[in-house]
């Protein structure tokens, strides 16, 4: 079986975007769909669906974005503080 980074998605309220893929990207979106549906035994989603999810994985796992995000929140946390102090 193969170990995907992605599991069954969840069904959220989206935020509407629009954006333009290089056809490749949409070719590996359609495939990654497809062998998800292989794996996981439900329908392939659309290419479309596996993008959030890929992109909250992708930013969880950037070790500088996680980094960066927690110092700010430090650095508002501390500021918000200050001013309140």
């Amino acid at each position: 079986m193969t170990k995907l980074k992605l599991g069954p998605l969840a069904d959220d309220k989206p935020v509407r975007l629009t954006i333009e893929l290089p056809a490749h990207v949409h070719r590996d979106l359609v495939a990654y769909a497809a062998i998800l549906a292989q794996t996981s035994g439900q329908p392939a989603p659309e290419p479309a669906k596996l993008i959030p999810p890929m992109i909250e994985r992708f930013m969880a796992t950037d070790r500088a974005f996680v980094k960066a995000r927690r110092d700010r929140g430090a650095q508002v946390a501390s500021g918000s503080a200050e001013r309140s102090g």
